[in-house]
């Protein structure tokens, strides 16, 4: 009897190892988790690939196999969102996708009951730990503009409006986070359509089965409704190339989750702003309570107090306050927080931080 580890530990063991990593349950959760998104010969591809995209012969003779049969798995993969897809040198190059953010929301369309109580039986026996740090955090809240005075300048990756300006094409989709909880019966009170996808080619979504193409403008409609409803605007934690918005709440995002049920707080980047109280303009209230997802904000004595410790910047409080006596200012120290430039320099930075080497991965 062989004692070589089955091709869903590999491929957990491979997924753990990128800097996005994966949670490592004792209890093996993870692993019935693969198995409904990877068949068995798929997870022994995707436990010998690097997250660079490569020529299918070169991923074809580390695993053993034929061109022909690893180019066929590999394409069944890019239809499930497990696998990166362009042009390479020799035709087409595949890449494994990370756990999340990748590979995870792009089951969308196959995700079902089971998957939905793995993934709760998983964040319950972890925690999140394994993926949601340390090191750089993997998502970054960027403000409501409106909340930010006009005499403060927001850097392009904080402001939402350019990004979304910015971009050739626009997609939404279901979050991911909410149709699990819903699945286990959790459902909460939040839209579900407002996960916004943009890229600076036309045309990306038109073929994606579970992203709805939309127009700039409606794009920018539904992230105005977001911020009404109360969702915390979230992007990657670097700079350049971000292609998405989140906008996440605290019962079902898996990372304010990790912040607010398991105080893992280095599990999100807080924005470069931080809410700032004008006492003589506040009356007391406390509408910006409820508002506030991460319980940064009390009112003891007739007015609001901000505790810094806890505030994400996210300036959902200010468009509550019926006095305008809330707004952000930039956080002190500022210019040591700035995210990485890019998604190589996270990478480089979140690995060295997990002590996990690339090599093997990039």
């Amino acid at each position: 009897m062989s004692d070589r580890p089955s091709a869903y530990e590999r491929l957990a063991d491979r997924l753990s190892r990128t800097p996005n990593g994966l949670p490592r349950s004792p209890k093996g959760t993870e692993l019935k988790f693969l198995a409904k998104m990877f068949t068995p010969e798929q997870a022994e591809l995707g436990a010998i690939m690097r997250m660079t995209r490569e020529d299918v012969g070169v991923i074809a003779a580390r695993a053993g196999v034929s061109d022909d049969a690893a180019l066929q798995t590999l394409k069944d993969m890019a239809r499930r969102g497990l696998v990166s897809v362009g042009r390479g040198e020799k035709g087409l190059a595949f890449g494994l996708q990370p756990f999340v953010v990748g590979s995870y929301e792009d089951s969308l369309p196959y995700y079902d009951k089971e998957m939905a109580e793995l993934f709760e039986q998983l964040v319950q026996e972890t925690g999140g730990v394994g993926m949601l740090g340390p090191g750089p955090s993997m998502v970054r809240v960027i403000p409501v503009q409106e909340a930010v005075p006009a005499d403060i300048e927001l850097a392009p990756y904080e402001r939402v409006s350019d990004l979304v300006e910015n971009a050739k094409d626009w997609g939404v989709r279901e979050c991911i986070c909410r149709k699990q909880r819903e699945l286990i019966g959790e459902r909460c009170e939040y839209p579900k359509f407002n996960c916004v996808n943009f890229a600076p080619v036309a045309g990306v979504f038109a073929n994606v089965p579970f992203i709805r193409p939309v127009s700039k403008e409606e794009a920018l409609r539904i992230l105005r409704e977001a911020e009404e409803a109360g969702l915390v605007h979230t992007v990657y934690n670097y700079q350049q190339d971000i292609h998405y918005i989140c906008n996440c709440c605290p019962c079902c995002c898996g990372i304010l989750r990790g912040v607010v049920e398991f105080g893992q707080a280095h599990a999100l980047a807080h924005s470069n702003y931080l809410a700032h109280v004008d006492n003589d303009s506040c009356v007391g209230c406390e509408a910006c309570l409820e508002r506030c997802h991460f319980g940064a904000l009390s009112v003891p004595d007739g007015v609001c107090v901000v505790d810094e410790t806890r505030c994400m910047g996210c300036g959902l409080c200010v468009s509550a306050c019926p006095s305008d006596a809330l707004h952000l200012d930039r956080r002190a120290g500022v210019a040591e927080g700035e995210p990485p430039v890019n998604r190589k320099t996270w990478q480089q930075a979140r690995a060295d931080a997990r002590g996990v080497p690339l090599e093997e991965l990039l």
